[in-house]
């Protein structure tokens, strides 16, 4: 089972199930697979895998993804089966993953996505997380390790109660032993009590001596008769014991003789059954001497029994005599017995107390090893849960750490993503723009990169669709970023529309204070009367505060100490939920507390707000909260008399019991419930609460009545943009009170905390006092280790909380008023009590100051006057100058109006406030994007010019065509004066050419630039630039129409007038047409201007220039400044009719309330009119006083009747006269609010005006300047182009001065011009060939070539390398005197005579008969480099290396990869003269004629015997040292050469006198002798190495077989001699069986040093000697005489 639980574990991940599929090409997603095997790994595998087994119709659903996942038996390699059929089959049909997907019906696709969905969230199901999985390991193995604890324990409970056991039965072992002494000691004790009573005999009968003897001896008789009887039942009981044996050994030898008779009559003999017998007749006769033996000891005891009943008889007879008295023997025994007991019962008293004592002795010692042995486990179980406690601390914090720098390295990773992103674009301008961004496109790029907007455009917004993308969304954000930063600048008019320099002495209008008020006072009477925050529901205490930080840093402590030397009131959140639960259960009523008055209705508000937010918040539960509910209502309802305490209490008890955690809202009830309950003169402090940011908010808004985000989302409404602000309304609120004076936070580190709660465990531990009562002593210890563990548990939950929840809290306290305190907790107990103290004494005089300076302050507070109060009264000037409208001194109208009117113009100043933003930032959308497309089509006429310019032309067509018909020219013609006339007339003809086509292509540049300049893309910019400045016009005008309309309606609805139907439209400004299609739409709605198009006569004719066109006039662009000139007159008109407009308006307006005035004025009674109102009226109307004179004619209304005069009380005319003032006073501020507008709007349109002319005269100037650049760039084109031509004729000329024909090509493109030295127009005469290396002769040498001719001739006569010495001298004979035309010679050996040649064959002659011709060779081939010792071992070192099969031959390739110890000459000079052929190299190919001459050729490949060869190399002029080269060779190691070897001293003291050898071998020599010289220097372990027989052959014969057997029969017995010489000389060194012996011992032999100072086949002879002896008597002789020419015949 153990590979396929290894097999199941292997696929249960479904990675290698993935992997099957994908080789199949099933699988396409295989990337997104994952080898770990958490369950996220595993549901991802399984998720990808279903749809592909679907598709190949393999049964797989969530229960087997569960058993695969399980790890079931069977479950993977049943889902393989299947696999492998239905793979099998998929093969057969041969068709991949997406034809089977695509030959599937659509709806069954969409039916298998369905369920691929489904089953993945199934499978989520089925499959817990990895955390449970993490949590069931950890779970496993606590549960292991309890169980081991466990059997330890009751291992060691077994062992105890083994030990009781054992110590028990050891006890009672010992009691039973103390029993039967007793008992004996009592029995001893009796018997002697018996003993000692005597009985009185009877008298004796009157016997005779003869009849006692008679009785002595009938009684003797009858005891050795029973004595005889009894000796016979012992021999009878032996006797059959001895036939009992006999019978079973008889009947065990008859079964087992059947058996064995075969074993018996093949392995037993005589002997064996001899010795059997005589055993058995030993052990007879054993027998019946032992028998004897007993007899005479049984006789021997029958005689001590007689004499020891005799003695007893005798002491009884003496006792008779005494006649002692029976009672005094039995009183003396008594008494001895009672005395004895006495004793006895003393010593076991002693005893038992003695034992008493020992065992409580060792009950207590035992008692106390056990409590250590505890003590000691439970320190050791501590320290390892310390650490453990730690390494999971440090654990989390390593977690948090990476969270925060995956954060962090995300949130750098995005800002370096954007800043990336800004460089490019910053880039990508500076392209378009030559590196000159404009400042706007600059300041929105840094907004977005600051605001974390994406630079580039994610995604097309031109056409959105209903549900707009994420990409989309962005751009969406980022375009009304952009949109509302261009809005703020133009309101602020700042950035882009700050005030130009001809406008900065005139002030921006400032906000219209009026408007601003009359906008505030609509909106305030259309909203519904708001209700006033109610006050704080609790009075101000002494001092407020709370301490908090995490588990351990010492807040109880401190608040206790606070509390000692305070009168405060300390409240802990666990103490008063255990209080309210307990009044819970105590039924506490309200009626226990009668002496508090107002609590029930506090108690009753506080459970009205618990309510009323439970009931919102069980809204949204739905139907099992509704449940839920009725049954909390019901049980509230039971329980409506007991107090709140109880009550939340309840609520908390009941939340707990269902494993659910209270509430923040009910722990701040809680919290607020008490607070209640303490008096005003006492302080609180809370004890670690709030611990969460929501309990924070909770607990202000309980205690201060004030909730902040409401606040904060007020002053925000406030904050929002408004065309007109009140600034009597903008007043900034103060800050809410704070619900404490100081929060204290006692800052300890997470590992210092887990430092005291160990310690504190550890105090608690080691505390521990025993208790009287065994049962509460296990009680409360298991509730401290219940109180431990939890804490334990929760101890890190509890500071990640607080690390969790501190920097929202931190900043809570901090913001609005900073009332946060922090001490640091890492301190002891009393350094830490002290500052907390400190630190609460300094808060107590803090909270007193702010007291007393509160009241110095309160009585001086002015009390302000309602606004109807200000209204009612009339104002009195103060100052001689009276306020105007709008200022700080104005009392502002507030009379009544009708409740239609605010209901009708708050929206439609939200509408005109609305239309007017949106229409402002679509214009200044539009501005922004054309700046884009401005640079982008400037960009792209700048590089298509460019590009245009770049064309290609057919210039080097006529170039090379030119070239070609240069170097065509007849060699015999190129000095021909005519010839070089006609020659420069044709390269006139080509210059002439190519400026034609230079011109050609200039003219057409210069009409290209000119249809880019007269294309209608500029106008129609400056058309579209204009119509969005127009735009911008016409959000102004609207805004003042729309805002007059508004005034004039408010004014007049105060004035109890109905408002005037005004039919006239609003004023138009009009829009450039652009097309002249499509206008009849148009004209409708918005009136459009034609553009005035100037003509080009009209421009040239003009001849005023302006600053566009600095340096020079360019009639091209002249009509581009005309068209400016129109377009700049344009603006200026269409401002000044904007402007005209608005000016209208308002002499309209105000011409209009003059006449309504002079209506009322002639309907009123002129007698009743006072003198101070016609007075005030004069005054009031004298800025309108031209106005109303102008046009008073038109304004005249017809004469009406007149009315019968009334009388007019007092109080009627007051209250005339007060209307009147009031009316005075509305047309005054509505007139002013109506100016102020004008001013504004014409401030606005004027700095519109001004902005649009810059941005025309900017477009313009962009313009103008590509259009400069492009005419610098035709001009310098064609500079170059002429200076291209010009190079090219003086290099033409040049060359036909000189006569040279042009080689290379000659390169006119464009503006470039170049030879070009990689292209040849006729390829270079070919090098000469160089001769091949020819082997020149040289002292005699033979050249490669002669030996290997010499070679072949050998081969061919004895393949085997041996000849003998009369047929070798015959063909060297023959090759002297027949080398006339064969050189296979040197010239040298032309005069050798028969004798050199048998001399020379004597110095090559093998065992005085034979000659070895490759030795021959190989000494003719010289001079080489003759190897040293060391050399030929490397060498033969390398050679075994490439020999891969150790067969002792290489190829020729092997031959050549491993080298011999010189190469070829590397220092070959290659002549300079390409004819001269290349010197030589002899080495190099002495290399390769050394294999020729080794090789076997009979072999395909041929082999050369790498040994065998090396062999011939070991040869020196030294026979003794060419025999050791030799044996080192064969052997493979170096030989050393014994240090006393007198024959080789004289033998290398004769050689190099009488041979004279060659400097290298006089260098070899003397190295040997050095060697030879240091012989102190051999190591002692030196020749240890092992020569076998056939290495020793090998050697000694010098690799010389016979060809023929019959013809070199001689050698056949040299060789043999050889063989028995060392078959001798091994038997002789006791290698018996010829074994390999050490080289050592072998060279101690005689014969071997007689043959190795004998042995001359491994000696180099000297045969330059004897050629240079005939060149010195052919230098001599000068010519051979008669003698010599017939002895050489001869």
């Amino acid at each position: 089972w153990q590979w396929l639980y290894s097999f199941a574990k292997a696929f249960s991940s479904g990675y290698l199930i993935g992997e099957v599929l994908h080789k199949f090409e099933l699988q396409d997603d295989f990337s997104k697979f994952t080898e770990s095997r958490v369950s996220s790994s595993k549901l991802n595998n399984f998720s990808r895998l279903e749809p592909t087994l679907h598709l190949l119709g393999v049964q797989f659903d969530q229960n087997v993804a569960h058993n695969i996942i399980t790890e079931k038996p069977g479950a993977a390699t049943k889902l393989l089966y299947q696999l492998y059929t239905v793979l099998q089959k998929k093969r057969k049909s041969r068709l991949t993953g997406l034809e089977m997907q695509t030959m599937q019906p659509l709806t069954n696709i969409r039916l298998q996505n369905m369920k691929s969905e489904a089953f993945r969230d199934r499978l989520r199901n089925l499959i817990p997380r990895q955390t449970d999985f993490n949590l069931m390991r950890v779970t496993h193995r606590f549960q292991e390790k309890y169980k081991h604890m466990k059997e330890d324990f009751v291992q060691m409970h077994f062992e105890k109660l083994e030990n009781f056991q054992k110590l028990k039965e050891e006890q009672r072992c010992f009691n039973i032993e103390k029993q039967r002494l007793s008992r004996r000691r009592q029995n001893e004790i009796m018997a002697k009590i018996q003993a000692a009573i005597i009985q009185i005999p009877k008298p004796a009968s009157n016997r005779t001596l003869k009849a006692l003897e008679a009785q002595k001896m009938m009684k003797k008789k009858k005891e050795a008769e029973d004595v005889a009887n009894e000796i016979k039942k012992f021999e009878a009981l032996i006797k059959k014991d001895l036939q009992a044996k006999e019978s079973a050994s008889k009947t065990s030898l008859d079964t087992a003789g059947q058996t064995t008779a075969d074993l018996l009559n093949t392995y037993s003999d005589d002997d064996y059954i001899k010795k059997i017998q005589k055993r058995l007749e030993e052990d007879a006769f054993a027998r019946e001497q032992r028998e004897k033996r007993r007899r005479r000891l049984l006789m021997d005891q029958l005689i001590a029994h007689e004499a020891q009943e005799e003695a007893y008889r005798e002491e009884q007879l003496i006792n008779r005599l005494m006649r002692q008295s029976q009672q005094e023997r039995r009183i003396a025994v008594q008494l001895m017995h009672v005395r004895h007991e006495k004793e006895v019962l003393w010593q076991n008293r002693i005893f038992r107390e003695k034992q008493y004592e020992e065992r409580r002795l060792k009950d207590f010692q035992d008692a106390l090893d056990r409590e250590a042995a505890l003590a000691k486990l439970a320190k050791i179980d501590f320290e390892e849960q310390a650490l453990r406690e730690k390494e999971v601390h440090e654990q989390i914090a390593v977690e948090r750490a990476q969270a925060r720098y995956q954060k962090h390295y995300s949130m750098c990773a995005e800002i370096l993503d954007q800043i990336l992103d800004l460089s490019t674009k910053v880039a990508d301008y500076r392209m378009l723009t030559n590196n000159l961004i404009p400042h706007k496109l600059m300041h929105d790029w840094k907004e977005l990169f600051f605001n974390g907007k994406p630079i580039y455009d994610q995604a097309s917004i031109k056409h959105l669709s209903a549900k707009p993308s994420v990409e989309q969304l962005i751009e969406l954000e980022k375009r009304d970023f952009l949109d509302s930063n261009d809005y703020d600048d133009y309101k602020n008019m700042v950035g882009e529309w700050a005030l130009p320099e001809e406008m900065v002495d005139s002030l921006p209008p400032s906000n219209n204070c009026i408007l601003g008020h009359v906008i505030r006072r609509l909106v305030e009477k259309s909203l519904p009367p708001q209700v006033e925050s109610a006050e704080p529901e609790l009075p101000s205490f002494a001092i407020k505060g709370c301490l908090l930080g995490k588990t351990f840093s010492g807040k109880t402590t401190a608040v206790k100490f606070l509390q000692k030397d305070f009168p405060i009131q300390i409240l802990s959140i666990d103490t008063l939920v255990q209080e309210a639960i307990q009044a819970f259960h105590d039924n506490e009523k309200i009626t226990e507390a009668l002496p508090i008055q107002n609590e029930p209705e506090e108690k009753a508000s506080l459970v009205l707000q618990e309510k009323a937010k439970e009931s919102q918040r069980k809204i949204l539960e739905g139907r099992e909260s509704q449940r839920r509910g009725l049954k909390i209502c019901t049980h509230i309802f039971l329980k409506g008399l007991l107090t709140v305490r109880a009550q939340l209490g309840a609520k908390s008890e009941q939340l707990l019991k269902k494993g659910k955690s209270i509430s923040d809202m009910l722990l701040v009830s809680i919290m607020v419930n008490a607070i209640k309950y303490i008096p005003l003169d006492q302080g609180w402090v809370l004890d670690g609460f709030p611990m969460t940011l929501n309990q924070a908010k909770l607990l202000e808004e309980a205690l201060t009545g004030y909730d902040r985000n409401l606040i904060e989302l007020e002053e925000k409404k406030k904050q929002i943009s408004t065309l007109a602000v009140d600034p009597t309304a903008s007043k900034e609120v103060p800050p809410p009170p704070s619900a404490f004076d100081f929060v204290m936070l006692l800052d300890i580190s997470d590992n210092s905390s887990l430092d005291r709660m160990n310690d504190i465990m550890a105090e608690a531990l080691s505390s521990e006092t025993p208790r009287e009562d065994i049962n509460q002593r296990v009680a409360a210890k298991n509730q401290d280790m219940d109180e431990d563990q939890n804490l334990r548990d929760q101890i890190h939950h509890r500071i990640v909380g607080f690390l969790d929840n501190w920097p929202l809290l931190e900043q809570w306290y901090t913001e609005p008023e900073n009332i946060l305190i922090k001490i640091n907790a890492e301190v002891d107990k009393e350094s830490l009590c002290q500052k907390v103290k400190e630190m609460f004494m300094t808060e107590i005089m803090k909270k007193e100051n702010k007291g007393s300076k509160g009241k110095s302050a309160g009585g001086k507070v002015p009390v302000k006057k309602s606004p109807a109060e200000s209204t009612n009264t009339s104002p009195t000037p103060v100052g001689p100058p009276p306020p105007k409208p709008g200022s700080e001194e104005w009392v502002y109208v507030d009379e009544p109006i009708a409740e239609e009117i605010p209901s009708f113009l708050v929206p439609y100043w939200e509408l005109i406030e609305s239309s007017y933003i949106d229409s402002i930032k679509k214009v200044l959308r539009h501005l922004r994007e054309d700046r884009h497309t401005v640079l982008a089509y400037l960009y792209d006429i700048r590089t298509g010019f460019q590009q245009f310019l770049r064309r290609p032309d057919h210039k080097q067509n006529f170039v090379s065509q030119w070239q070609t018909d240069f170097n065509s020219l007849p060699d015999d013609l190129w000095d021909d004066e005519e010839t070089k006339a006609e020659l420069h007339q044709r390269l006139n003809d080509l210059r002439d050419r190519l400026w034609d086509i230079c011109d050609a292509q200039k003219e057409e540049a210069e009409q290209e630039r000119l249809d880019i300049i007269n294309e209608s893309w500029l106008q129609d910019s400056m058309g579209i630039t204009m119509n969005h400045f127009f735009s911008m016009m016409q959000a102004e005008l609207n805004r003042f129409q729309d805002t007059k309309r508004l005034l004039q309606d408010y004014y007049r609805g105060m004035e109890c007038k109905i408002p005037t139907d005004d039919n006239k439209k609003f004023t138009r400004v009009p829009l450039v047409q652009l097309c002249t299609k499509d206008v009849l739409e148009c004209q409708l709605r918005i009136p459009l201007v034609p553009r005035i198009s100037i003509s080009l006569d009209l421009a040239m004719s003009k001849s005023k220039s302006r600053a566009l066109l600095k340096d020079k006039i360019d009639y091209t662009l002249e009509n581009v400044e005309l068209n400016f000139e129109a377009d700049e007159k344009l603006v200026i008109d269409t401002w000044q009719q904007a402007s005209s407009v608005i000016s209208h308006m308002v002499t309209a307006e105000i011409h209009q309330r003059l006449m309504e005035e002079e209506k009322e004025n002639q309907s009123a009674d002129a007698k009743d009119k006072s003198p101070q109102m016609s007075a005030n009226k004069k005054v009031k109307n004298e800025p309108p006083k031209k106005k109303k004179e102008d046009k008073k004619a038109k304004g005249k209304s017809p004469p009406t009747a007149e009315a019968s005069p009334v009388i007019l009380t007092v109080e009627e005319m007051a209250e005339m006269e007060k209307r009147n003032k009031l009316r005075l006073k509305i047309k005054e501020e509505h007139l002013a609010a109506l100016q102020f507008e004008e001013i504004a709007t014409q401030f606005r349109l004027e700095l519109i005006k001004t902005k649009a002319l810059a941005f025309l005269e900017e477009l313009v100037l962009k313009a103008v300047d590509v259009y400069k650049l492009m005419e610098k760039w035709l001009g310098e084109r064609y500079l170059k182009e002429m200076a291209s031509v010009e190079k090219l004729t003086e290099v033409a000329r040049y060359h036909i001065e000189t006569s040279t024909k042009i080689q290379n090509e000659l390169y006119l493109n464009q503006e470039d011009f170049f030879i070009n030295g990689d292209v040849k127009v006729f390829p270079d005469p070919p090098p000469p060939i160089r001769p091949p290396p020819v082997e020149k002769e040289e002292n005699g040498t033979l050249t490669i070539e002669q030996l290997d001719n010499l070679r072949e001739q050998f081969l061919e006569i004895a393949p085997k390398g041996i000849i003998g010495n009369k047929a070798f001298a015959d063909i060297l004979l023959d090759l002297v005197t027949l080398n006339l035309g064969t050189n296979n010679i040197p010239s040298s050996w032309m005069h050798l005579t028969q004798a050199e040649l048998q001399e020379l064959t004597s110095l090559l002659v093998v065992n005085s008969e034979f000659v070895d011709w490759r030795k021959f060779l190989l000494v003719t081939s010289l001079p080489w480099p003759i190897p040293l010792e060391e050399e030929l071992l490397k060498t033969l070192q390398r050679f075994k290396a490439v020999d891969d099969e150790q067969l002792g031959t290489v190829t020729f390739k092997q031959y050549m990869q491993a080298g011999l110890w010189f190469k070829g000459d590397e220092d070959v000079k290659i002549p300079e003269n390409p004819l001269e052929p290349l010197p030589f190299n002899r080495q190099e190919h002495l290399i390769e004629f050394f294999f020729r001459l080794f090789a076997d050729y009979e072999k395909n490949p041929p082999q050369l015997d790498y040994t065998q060869m090396l062999l011939y190399f070991a040869c020196h002029p030294d026979a003794v040292e060419g025999v050791y080269r030799a044996l080192s060779v064969a052997i493979g190691t170096h030989v050393f050469q014994p240090i006393e070897t007198p024959n080789l001293i004289t033998e290398k003291v004769i050689i190099p006198i009488a041979e004279s050898p060659e400097p290298e071998e006089n260098v070899i020599s003397e190295e040997r002798e050095v060697r030879e010289e240091k012989g102190e220097e051999i190591p002692e372990n030196a020749n240890t190495e092992k020569i076998s027989m056939e290495t020793l052959l090998r050697v000694f014969q010098g690799g010389n077989d016979a060809q023929d057997p019959n013809r070199f029969s001689s050698q056949l017995k040299m060789e043999n001699i050889y063989a028995e010489n060392f078959i001798k000389v091994f038997q002789d060194l006791d290698a018996k069986n010829l074994e390999a012996i050490e080289v050592a011992v072998l060279l101690k032999h005689p014969f071997i040093q007689d043959l190795i100072s004998s042995y001359s086949d491994y000696r180099i002879p000297d045969i330059k000697m004897i050629l240079q002896r005939s060149e010195h008597v052919q230098g001599s002789d000068g010519e051979r005489s008669p003698s010599r020419l017939t002895e050489e015949k001869k």
